[in-house]
């Protein structure tokens, strides 16, 4: 009995053994590899530069002041459309003391000579109604009265423009009231009432009271290599893209390239201008940060393979062809406009060829 149970050991570890090995084995056996395959496909290849910027309007115009002083009131806040000529604010003058107390002080003479002027108008009135002088004698008494006058209200005149920024003949035309000097949107406000604003001369910008810009008419302004810049060509079409707007493309029109470039981030850049294409149904607000692609060339439905499938020896193009099932040959390819991704095959394939997707 004892016998008989060692020899149902013995063959269970020998059983055992042999399983583990069995096991081991068919767990070192590698799987045989199957390789995909992908066919050549008719595509559009487009050959892409992209330049970024932003879209900002064509003409962004800053409405300043003619005259310096405080801010009383303002009409408009950004967003609002106002047509040129519109009001857009209204500045107090704050008079300058000098000047002010030299007008009141003409003022003041001037109605003194005025007044002496009526006397001896109406004394000599008196002796040429009684024929003791002449009327040619009498003349100079009169002109000298019109022009006693004269003075008075250009003087009165004078001292409205220090005080109040506009003479009494001015009417509704006045340099306190600062109008819009074209039509469009209101983008910016940057003042509020009672700030200080200082006139627009020939050695001062003046104060920005608001900027309007005709929101229907922008560009896009952005940079491009310079390895790119001698592929651009006036005229050519932009695919640009808003972060801001997503989902949506808009095309527009290269009309500007700089001459020269400038360094940005150690590279060579030169700026570009397009002519946006503004689709009504999205309003695009001025700033937007954007990318234009600048479409180099292009081609309609032509036979290509993903880049991905080529391999190279001695700068030549192959792709492995099916021949078998699970078999393969090497061929050489001629290539033509690539994207970056697809590229145009020429010759070396036809549209029903398997080409082996190489594994990564």
């Amino acid at each position: 009995m004892k016998r008989i149970l060692r020899i149902v050991v013995i063959v269970g570890v020998l059983g055992l053994f042999g399983w583990t090995l069995w096991f081991l084995y068919q767990k070192n056996q590698k799987e045989p590899i199957v390789f995909e395959t992908e066919q050549p496909e008719l595509r559009d290849i487009v050959m892409k530069s992209v330049a970024t910027g932003s879209v900002v309007p064509r003409n962004e115009i800053f409405i300043k002041p003619q005259i310096s002083g405080i801010i009383q009131e303002i009409m408009v806040k950004p967003g609002d459309q106002v047509k040129e000529g519109d009001l857009i604010a209204k500045v107090k003058v704050i008079p300058d003391m000098v000047a002010l107390n030299n007008a009141e002080n003409r003022v003041n003479r001037s109605k003194i000579g005025l007044e002496n002027s009526n006397m001896d108008y109406a004394r000599n009135k008196t002796l040429v109604d009684q024929q003791v002088i002449a009327q040619a004698e009498f003349q100079q008494f009169e002109t000298a009265r019109r022009q006693a006058m004269e003075e008075v209200n250009a003087a009165e005149d004078a001292l409205a423009i220090i005080k109040e920024g506009v003479s009494k003949k001015a009417g509704n035309t006045s340099n306190t009231l600062i109008r819009s000097t074209v039509s469009g949107m209101v983008l910016d406000v940057p003042v509020e009432e009672g700030y200080n604003v200082i006139e627009a001369n020939n050695f001062n910008d003046g104060t920005t009271i608001a900027s309007v810009a005709d929101m229907e008419n922008l560009i896009f302004k952005g940079m491009i290599d310079e390895s790119e810049v001698e592929k651009l060509q006036i005229g050519m079409e932009l695919i640009m893209t808003i972060g801001a707007i997503e989902e949506k493309e808009f095309i527009a029109s290269l009309e500007y390239i700089s001459p020269k470039g400038i360094t940005q981030e150690g590279a060579i850049q030169f700026e570009i201008e397009a002519a946006v294409k503004v689709d009504s149904a999205s309003f695009i607000r001025a700033g937007y940060s954007a990318n234009a692609d600048v479409v180099l060339e292009k081609k309609e439905q032509v036979l290509s393979i993903n880049e991905a499938l080529l391999t190279f020896e001695d700068e030549k193009p192959f792709v492995e062809v099916q021949t078998n099932e699970q078999e393969f040959e090497m061929r050489e390819v001629e290539l033509g406009l690539s994207d970056g991704i697809h590229v145009e095959v020429l010759g070396g394939v036809s549209e029903e060829d398997q080409i082996k997707i190489p594994q990564s």
